[in-house]
């Protein structure tokens, strides 16, 4: 793990974003002057820069992420704010490590804004887009040495397929795997457009109509190499418990899978019992960590899509710790 505190003189990057939600999970978080605050996909810290400041210089931040651009660009933006701001290099599944080595033992409020961002989206080398030709890349951090164009040429057929299908929701992954295996079979598939050619043809002409064909495909492979969906399941009540009583996690999600993972943690988290039914009393010991603040997911109005089309699909849930005991 690196730690930065930010430093003057850096270079601007490009790391245009529009942050999705921003007023609303503001809100949520419920931000205390003098709080401890974690972001832990600090991007280009648009969300962060909006914590920072509303704090005081008691307060503190602490900002996590594994891309290499969006900590330069974040430590730019929030330069102003150094006295009070800790940016590190990590994945935010090592969240507990990064804040105990930082000598933090607890947080007053934790946002996550899943999936990929804008500008990794938006430059071509990166390859993550299936509408610019590029190396088959797809790494949110560049110092791992496992790219996409690894999974797409190494994986046996029954994986291909075991992702495209659950990654991808895609009702053509069986066809996708085995032409992607097959096409291999002639050299290695190294470029976005080559894969967008075998997904293209892998798929019903009346069923291209519905969005972009390679959609799906490049998601799951996305979330197979940066281990999205994994890492969610594994840290999220982790975090929940290093919340301070009254504190929140505010997590946004841009597909079903996510959400769904976030809706079902947060939802055990508020009722852990596992005690049956029809017994009077609970006699399992588990106690609620917290309360879900949102019964339903807050979603971007009219407004926020017409100016920001990423927006579309995004989805607020909330979770407020209380005491223990």
């Amino acid at each position: 793990m690196a730690f930065s505190n930010i430093k003057k003189g850096q270079a601007v990057l490009n790391f245009a974003h529009t942050s999705v939600l921003l007023n609303e999970t503001i809100d949520g978080l419920n931000i205390r002057p003098d709080g401890v605050y974690v972001d832990g996909t600090l991007g280009g810290a648009g969300h962060s820069y909006e914590i920072v400041r509303r704090l005081n210089a008691g307060g503190r931040l602490v900002g996590i992420d594994q891309d290499k651009d969006a900590i330069a660009a974040a430590s730019e933006r929030l330069k102003e704010y150094s006295d009070r701001v800790t940016i590190v290099k990590s994945n935010y599944c090592n969240m507990v490590k990064v804040l105990r080595e930082l000598g933090i033992e607890s947080a007053d409020g934790i946002l996550l804004d899943l999936g990929v961002s804008s500008y990794q989206l938006d430059t071509a080398q990166r390859g993550f887009s299936y509408s610019e030709d590029a190396p088959l890349d797809m790494r949110m951090d560049t110092d791992n040495p496992v790219t996409a164009r690894d999974i797409v040429n190494g994986y046996p057929v029954q994986e291909l397929y075991r992702m495209i299908r659950d990654y991808g929701e895609d009702k053509f992954a069986a066809n996708i795997a085995k032409n992607i295996a097959a096409a291999r079979q002639d050299g290695p598939i190294e470029t976005t457009f080559q894969l967008n050619d075998i997904i293209s043809a892998s798929i019903p002409a009346k069923f291209r109509q519905n969005g972009h064909p390679s959609k799906r495909t490049f998601q799951a492979i996305r979330i197979e190499l940066n281990r999205e969906l994994e890492v969610l399941k594994d840290s999220l009540e982790d975090m929940i418990k290093i919340l301070s009583p009254g504190g929140r996690i505010c997590v946004i999600t841009f597909h079903s899978l996510e959400d769904r993972i976030v809706k079902n943690i947060f939802k055990n988290c508020e009722n852990p019992c596992i005690c049956p039914p029809d017994f009077p009393k609970c006699v399992c010991g588990r106690k609620p960590l917290g309360r879900v603040i949102t019964r339903k997911p807050v979603v971007p109005s009219k407004e926020e899509i017409e100016i920001n089309k990423r927006a579309k699909s995004s989805k607020l849930r909330i979770f407020e710790r209380i005491s223990e005991g």
